[in-house]
């Protein structure tokens, strides 16, 4: 089934930065307030008021050419915040519902949106209605609102602590709905939604058309890791889905010096813009779920390339907090696995680097946070802002065509052309565009080097970055040129 799910207007020019804010604000790994069959104190218990510290961060996100605050799960839980108690109520280890007002009211005065993470698809098996549903067996109204294997709950990706919930049931599709509409009447603007995929399009297409009614303009953002994503999206209603294949082939293609394995995905990129539920994917480099870009990358030097994809290629880049610094950490499959790129960070931007340097961690809390290279955490924080100033200034490229130039590429050296699209802001040359005589702006070519040799440019260079000099402020770009293990953009 087909549902039209027209997008709203300001996700057109969405920049995200994403934070997981349990390990950004510090807070302890595991509850302490939970005993027994017990899920938390009343209101007001157990409060520890640390989602403040964010606001110290709000100025860094505007900076950054940002204007999306994406928060990873922010609602009562037992420990990593994918365990949900409680979707009413912020999670005590964060604060209170006035720190979460509070919150959103300083990034609607800077004009940034915020964006919540709803985890719907499975629960803490301490949640009232997975302990009322194991009370009452599979068979039962209270025991079938969760999957069942058999006569066994069914555990999220095979987490006996995580009970997927049957969002086909009328009662469980109500309360999603109540409380998506709760907190984006209390001032949220959109919703990731947590393992999309896992309970289908079908699941969620009842429950996003009465989202979507209430609230025109809330953004939904569904994580589908594999499949067709702009069928998913056109079925389930969702507006966004997360490029994985993209991410994928962004990492994989520079680690292995493989361009052609980045040119076969942004030929299928191309083909999801072109689909009916594909034109506003959410694209990244790295999340609260994958290792850091910084630390998938042998040479560093190749991060260049990496933030200008994010920056300049269609769709709705999101920048992971710390990745902006180079920061590191590598997930790891097993308990705990997730610490090392969700760790804490101190209450201003300006501290990152002495942070990293003392190696401080909140106690029982989450990981310190790792820098790929101290020195060079300002001058990779400058090149994210140089891109997406550009990507500003040509606001095209956020629903722009791309291809790769075959007649060009080779293992280490690609040129991505990205052009207008008819009726796309700037192609009447107004908007920032290029065209000063009132024409359309001419495509924009990102230029990929991984080699290690400068390489004269196809065009006029309107940016241009090496990656030896974002590290280690050694060999600038050159004039006229693509420097070894660096970027250009040119027209």
């Amino acid at each position: 089934m087909s549902i039209s799910a027209p997008a709203p207007s300001w996700i057109r020019d969405a920049i995200c930065w994403q934070v997981y804010p349990l390990g950004f604000c510090g807070a302890p790994r595991e509850r302490e307030d939970l005993g027994g069959e017990g899920y938390g104190g009343a209101d007001g218990e157990n409060v520890v008021h640390r989602l403040p510290r964010l606001q110290g961060w709000l100025d860094h996100l505007v900076s950054l050419g940002a204007n999306v605050l994406l928060l990873n799960p922010v609602f009562d839980s037992v420990s990593h915040g994918y365990d949900t108690l409680e979707h009413r109520r912020l999670d005590p280890r964060l604060g209170d519902d006035d720190d979460f007002d509070a919150l959103v009211e300083a990034c609607h005065a800077r004009g940034i949106r915020v964006v919540l993470d709803g985890v719907f698809n499975h629960v803490s098996d301490r949640h009232p209605v997975a302990r009322r549903a194991l009370a009452a067996g599979p068979g039962t109204a209270d025991g079938d609102r969760i999957r069942w294997s058999g006569s066994s709950p069914y555990g999220f990706e095979g987490n006996a602590d995580l009970l997927e919930i049957e969002l086909a049931d009328a009662v469980i599709q109500d309360r999603v709905v109540e409380i998506m509409g709760r907190w984006l009447e209390r001032g949220a603007d959109g919703w990731r939604l947590d393992a999309m995929y896992a309970a289908g399009a079908d699941a969620w297409a009842p429950i996003l058309e009465r989202v979507r009614a209430a609230h025109p303009e809330a953004w939904i953002l569904g994580e589908v890791i594999h499949g067709d994503y702009p069928g998913f999206a056109e079925a389930s209603g969702a507006h966004s889905i997360t490029q994985y294949e993209l991410w994928k082939a962004i990492w994989s293609g520079l680690t292995e010096h493989n361009l052609f394995e980045l040119a076969h995905a942004l030929g299928r990129h191309q083909d999801f813009l072109d689909a009916a539920g594909g034109a506003h994917p959410q694209t990244f480099v790295g999340n609260h779920d994958t290792t850091r870009i910084a630390s998938r990358l042998a040479d560093g030097r190749d991060l260049a390339a990496a933030i200008a994809l994010l920056s300049l290629l269609p769709g709705i880049p999101t920048v992971y907090a710390g990745d902006e610094f180079g920061a590191t950490g590598v997930k790891e499959e097993r308990s705990g696995g997730d610490d090392a790129i969700r760790p804490w960070f101190p209450g201003s931007p300006d501290q990152v680097v002495t942070a990293a340097a003392s190696a401080d961690s909140a106690p029982g809390g989450p990981d310190h946070l790792t820098l790929l290279k101290p020195e060079a955490a300002e001058r990779i924080l400058e090149v994210h802002r140089r891109l997406f100033s550009l990507r500003r200034r040509e606001p095209w490229l956020a629903t722009a065509a791309v291809r790769v130039d075959e007649g060009t590429l080779e293992n280490t050296w690609a040129q991505i052309v990205l052009a207008p699209r008819d009726g796309a802001d700037g192609a009447d040359g107004a908007d920032g565009a290029d065209g000063s005589d009132g024409s359309a702006p001419g495509p924009l070519t990102l230029v990929l080097n991984l080699g290690a040799e400068t390489r004269p440019a196809p065009g006029e260079v309107l940016e241009a970055v090496s990656g030896a000099d974002m590290l280690d402020g050694v060999s600038p770009a050159g004039s006229g040129e693509v420097p070894a293990h660096g970027i250009a953009v040119v027209r």
